[in-house]
């Protein structure tokens, strides 16, 4: 099994990116976690050539492969970053690789919230159309006061914290694993087999498949 890891912070001394290189480095003999960098993805912007950023495709692709997807975001102005919301439409447009895929989102904040703004924000944009995720319910891993949490070298140093990562990570591994036996990409209703023939689509307007999404104009 594999996951990708992703940090909405592309700050180079974010303690969220610290929370996931420490949740890689915990559950290292269990699952691999690769981290993917969102640093250079562009703003997102419909009039962009979608092809001639190939990092978009390549984290894309990361993404379809792997078998769930952890998030974790930062909290600005009670919702998420902006690089972390581009890069989510960016994956709601040409591209929808979390379609279907397992989440967890975790965070970590200066204060005694803990990211629960961002996190309840997040689920609702994983659960929009177009982008289409399942995020694992419940299960909310909220790290408050994160400067007395970690010690120098990255090491979560708060013994029943860093024990109830470990429990929800491993209870994530549990929820892909159902998810994937759901193998609800190959269900067939009169609905997937109409759009299979063909059906429901104008050419004139690419989201009347009913599957409009989150990068409408």
């Amino acid at each position: 099994m594999k996951f990708v890891g992703i940090a909405g912070s592309i700050s180079d001394k974010s303690y969220n990116k610290m929370l996931l290189d420490y949740a890689k480095f915990i559950f290292n003999d269990v699952v691999e976690i690769e981290i993917l960098d969102i640093k250079d993805i562009p703003l997102f912007n419909q009039d962009l050539n979608q092809d001639d950023y190939p990092k978009i495709k390549e984290l894309s692709d990361k993404i379809e492969s792997s078998d769930g997807v952890i998030i974790v975001t930062p909290e600005h102005n009670y919702t998420i970053p902006a690089v972390l919301k581009s890069v989510i439409e960016w994956f709601s447009f040409n591209v929808h690789p979390l379609k279907n895929k397992p989440v967890m989102i975790l965070g970590a904040s200066y204060t005694e919230q803990g990211t629960s703004r961002a996190q309840l924000h997040l689920r609702q944009i994983l659960d929009s159309p177009g982008v289409d995720a399942f995020v694992m319910p419940g299960n909310e891993f909220l790290l408050s006061n994160v400067r007395e949490k970690f010690d120098k070298d990255g090491t979560l140093i708060h013994e029943q914290t860093s024990d109830y990562l470990e429990h929800c990570l491993l209870r994530f591994m549990k929820y892909a694993e159902l998810i994937k036996k759901l193998d609800i990409d190959n269900i067939e209703s009169k609905f997937t087999l109409t759009l299979k023939a063909g059906g429901y689509v104008n050419i004139d307007d690419p989201y009347s498949d009913g599957t409009a999404g989150a990068s409408e104009y």
